[in-house]
């Protein structure tokens, strides 16, 4: 029966759209922790995920030792001054990695960072408040997180709206709420955004920074990306 709904499935994904353009924004922080580089820890993360994965359609856009660009290695996806200011005639960093992963018009959008002060050696997985796909937003967040804490000793620390961290001075220009630059549906246009805080700087430090950590987290997060991505083809093809 596997076989059999595989072959479906493999039947139908041209003629329902499902080789789906996908992003993924490593963070490009150098400042997050003491001699620690979270740039390095997610940009190899996402090099795991993309080389197991494979296929034409799915992109890395990060703004990390980009020049002309203001806070290209550094910043908070939750500050103005970070996000939408514009220094000297410069955008930011993370201004720049938006406007590349919205010519590329991906349907889903996976942004990769590392937690702090948590101390909890765990995996969280964030969504936009009061987006309208926000269920299936929350159905990526899970998945993505169940196939990290599976594949290492990450405690899934479940799903949370971007409004509850109450961090810093942006808000969504729908709501009013506090959220996440990066997966405001005002600034990205992916359908399906998500923003996974993988590991704590400290608690999780050398988990972080081995190899095997980094590949076993990016191959979840593949294979995360798969399952949902199969999921959306079922739909599709029964309508929904």
């Amino acid at each position: 029966m596997k076989k059999l709904i595989a072959a479906f499935l493999l039947a139908v994904l041209p003629s329902c759209g499902a080789a789906l353009t996908v992003v993924f924004q490593p963070s490009h922080q150098t400042d997050t922790g003491e001699n620690y580089n979270e740039a390095a820890t997610c940009g190899a993360i996402v090099d795991y995920a993309l080389a197991h994965h494979g296929g034409k359609y799915i992109h890395k856009v990060w703004s990390y030792g980009r020049e002309g660009l203001h806070h290209s290695d550094q910043g908070s996806n939750t500050m103005l001054a970070h996000t939408t200011a514009v220094e000297d005639g410069k955008i930011s960093g993370y201004a720049w990695e938006l406007c590349e992963s919205n010519k590329l018009k991906p349907e889903i959008f996976i942004s990769v960072h590392n937690n702090g002060g948590t101390n909890r050696h765990a995996v969280w997985g964030y969504i936009h408040d009061g987006d309208a796909n926000m269920e299936h937003n929350r159905r990526l967040s899970n998945i993505l997180i169940e196939e990290i804490a599976r594949a290492t000793d990450l405690e899934n620390r479940g799903t949370h709206l971007d409004s509850s961290t109450g961090r810093n001075d942006y808000r969504c220009a729908a709501t009013g709420r506090l959220g996440f630059y990066s997966i405001d549906e005002n600034v990205n246009t992916a359908p399906y955004r998500v923003v996974l805080e993988i590991g704590d700087l400290d608690k999780s430090r050398a988990f972080l920074l081995s190899e095997e950590g980094r590949k076993a987290i990016g191959e979840a997060i593949s294979r995360g990306l798969s399952r949902f991505i199969r999921g959306l083809v079922i739909e599709r093809v029964r309508g929904k």
